[in-house]
């Protein structure tokens, strides 16, 4: 079972871009974590972070048929980006909104996601244990969907 993981905008930032809201935690850190957690799993995982837009919508129109799920941290895109929203819905496989603060406990107008309503659920608020929540989450609902009624 193959699983994408994006990682949006200043993503990359993470563990120095406002450590009160986000912590400490670098990237590459969650990132060890989500591999370490897939080998648990026994999924394979493919991760990209991108500060484009186009960047992250290409990595999911090259996966669309070799992929079963993703994981998707739209970042500064969760308000305005249309063109990803469309993306995910084009996919044949579930995707789950991440973000690692509880948006709707922040400024107002981040409350909004126009993300949200292409994916199948979002796991927001839990730091970085939001990525691992949403990672065994949705391998644990592809599972239970493939087995017989």
């Amino acid at each position: 079972m193959k699983i994408l993981v994006l990682h949006g905008p200043n993503l990359n930032l993470f563990g120095r871009r406002e450590p009160h809201i986000y912590g400490t935690t670098t990237l590459a850190q969650i990132n060890d974590r989500l591999q370490k957690l897939a080998a648990e799993l026994q999924v394979e995982l493919a991760i990209v972070q991108s500060n484009h837009e186009g960047a992250l919508i290409d990595f999911l129109h090259d996966h669309i048929d070799a992929a079963q799920g993703a994981l998707v941290n739209p970042a500064g895109l969760t308000q305005h980006g249309v063109p990803l929203h469309d993306a995910i819905k084009a996919m044949p496989f579930p995707v789950i909104e991440v973000h690692m603060s509880n948006i709707a406990a922040r400024e107002a107008w981040r409350a909004h996601s126009i993300i949200s309503p292409a994916v199948k659920a979002t796991v927001q608020g839990f730091g970085p244990h939001s990525y691992l929540a949403a990672l065994r989450s949705l391998v644990e609902s592809l599972r239970e969907a493939a087995q017989p009624a």
